[in-house]
């Protein structure tokens, strides 16, 4: 066959092949477009309710699996390396003081929500739980 010896495609690195992560991806995409879009993008059968907090339980996981691959790649250089606790709480933290403390402060079209609290801590035992795994040493695997 033609073309399959240098041309090779580079395969996504593990982290970002979990399906969790790029159904994630989806269903934040689709939430901004219920939120953002307007009539031309608007799901009848779409939950109003997703709206306020989805985008919320959904940033950590997505926000910490880029970090997650940045660090592997191109800080720790290891591929086994995963993101202590510390600092999956570190981000919780941050990312709620931000958002629902000092942001609303500032914007009048910000508000603090203390649900918005709850569902980044969601969103951090999502990652926790199911994204920050180490990667396979096969890089053919995919992880569990």
């Amino acid at each position: 066959m033609a073309g399959n010896g240098g041309g090779r495609v580079k395969r996504l690195p593990a982290e970002l092949r979990q399906p969790l992560f790029w159904t994630g991806v989806g269903l934040y995409l689709l939430a901004l477009a219920q939120k953002r879009g307007g009539p031309l993008l608007h799901l009848s059968w779409w939950p109003t309710a997703l709206n306020g907090q989805l985008t919320d339980v959904l940033t950590l996981p997505l926000e910490l699996t880029l970090l997650l691959w940045w660090m592997r790649r191109y800080y720790f250089r290891q591929p086994r390396f995963v993101l202590p606790t510390s600092w999956i709480v570190s981000a919780w933290l941050f990312t709620a003081i931000w958002f629902e403390g000092i942001w609303p402060r500032f914007d009048a079209r910000a508000t603090a929500d203390p649900l918005d609290v709850l569902a980044y801590a969601l969103g951090g035992l999502i990652f926790w739980r199911w994204l920050n795994r180490p990667a396979p040493t096969d890089p053919n695997q995919t992880q569990p």
